[in-house]
């Protein structure tokens, strides 16, 4: 099964909460909100930041809000943020780091099939995943991203 791990899930979760406040929200209300431990809400809020997806004000005012608008941030944004590069095999993502990569049958379409997740999640924002679900509408055609034929 491909699936992100629970940390992204978390953090999306996070920003899902950032988008909706729309004001500077402290760990802790973050924590409670998302019914999360706050070890883990503060480790992601720390990548997320590093990241650049969020901004953080420290002292008795302070908390965290959105880096950028809700429709400025993607899925792939927050995945990347807290897994790194996205894809299926090592292969996908660092060129030289598989010793069968030399004649591996499948190397180049495993990156083709990784580019189009990435895309496809490049292709969700957050305003988007905070969305009713009823309103939401892919931006771009799985079939026309895959190019395949009818």
């Amino acid at each position: 099964m491909f699936r992100l791990n629970k940390l992204s899930d978390y953090a999306a979760v996070l920003m899902a909460c950032l988008a909706e406040d729309g004001e500077r929200v402290s760990a802790q209300a973050l924590a409670e909100r998302a019914r999360l431990e706050l070890p883990t809400v503060a480790k992601l809020l720390k990548q997320l930041s590093s990241a650049g997806l969020v901004n953080a004000t420290r002292g008795t005012t302070g908390g965290y809000v959105l880096a950028r608008a809700a429709e400025h941030i993607s899925v792939a944004d927050i995945v990347i943020a807290i897994e790194g590069p996205m894809g299926l095999t090592e292969c996908s993502v660092h060129q030289g780091g598989c010793s069968r990569e030399s004649f591996c049958a499948i190397s180049s379409n495993l990156r083709k099939i990784s580019m189009a997740v990435e895309h496809a999640l490049r292709s969700v924002t957050l305003a988007d995943l905070s969305a009713p679900p009823k309103n939401w509408r892919p931006r771009v055609s799985i079939e026309r991203t895959l190019e395949i034929a009818p």
